[in-house]
């Protein structure tokens, strides 16, 4: 077992920072969810789309993609748009790839039929880990946009198989600790962001050392650790749901 490290936030190794998922906070979007992890906060908002992809036309399947994007003043000094630089930073593709990844591991795409459900995940304030709390909202977003569409007669049932959540673990001071904010992230010997579905499966994981390798049993707390993390969001985006 790892050291027991003092956290910049006071809070014990294996505590999560205060989590809020506020669902129907847009007006327009066919579904939606602000997503607080402490000072990180992003706004999911999920649209329905009655097309899919040209490769997926005629198919009698769904798709299910993501966008993320950071506003300027999201992070401590002004950070220029990527819009206006006319290219999108290899961060940006990466992390809305990953979220568009996760969706579709609990998602029946056959089950949705032939229309498209496309994620904007903006981050209005980011203190570490933008994109596991784009995931975990992400969720909640398009879970309400397909009791949407339920509503209206466009699908029979919820395709859904289950919740996906993210969350980051790292090594901090030599001690393994769950959800890192940015204090602890700029200054971990090794972290990771583990994607997983609501019974524990793996989706994704991302992870490296900044400095000297970790072992396989320090990478086996971080895993316990974000298990119990995405045990914890996907109850609570079952409570946000009211599927409880």
């Amino acid at each position: 077992m790892t050291a027991t490290a003092s956290r910049p936030s006071g809070r014990t190794a294996d505590q999560m920072r205060d989590v809020i998922l506020e669902p129907d906070v847009a007006k327009h979007a066919e579904g939606s969810c602000m997503a607080r992890f402490g000072d990180t906060h992003v706004l999911c908002m999920a649209s329905v789309e009655e097309r899919v992809p040209g490769w997926l036309r005629d198919t009698g399947g769904g798709w299910v993609t993501a966008e993320y994007g950071m506003l300027p003043r999201a992070t401590n000094t002004r950070t220029g748009r990527e819009a206006a630089r006319g290219k999108q930073s290899g961060r940006t593709q990466e992390i809305q790839r990953l979220i568009g990844r996760g969706l579709r591991a609990v998602t029946n795409l056959k089950a949705m039929g032939e229309m498209q459900v496309r994620i904007d995940c903006d981050v209005i304030q980011a203190d570490g880990g933008t994109r596991t709390a784009a995931i975990t909202g992400a969720y909640v977003a398009l879970h309400r946009a397909f009791e949407r569409c339920k509503k209206l007669g466009i699908i029979k049932e919820i395709p859904l198989i289950g919740e996906v959540a993210a969350i980051s673990c790292g090594l901090y001071k030599g001690a393994a600790v769950l959800d890192l904010d940015y204090a602890e992230d700029s200054n971990a010997e090794a972290d990771a962001n583990f994607v997983l579905t609501g019974a524990g499966g793996i989706v994704e994981i991302q992870g490296a050392a900044e400095e000297d390798p970790f072992t396989e049993a320090a990478f086996l707390e971080l895993l316990a650790l974000a298990k119990k993390g995405c045990g914890e969001l996907a109850a609570l985006q079952r409570q946000v749901l009211g599927l409880d």
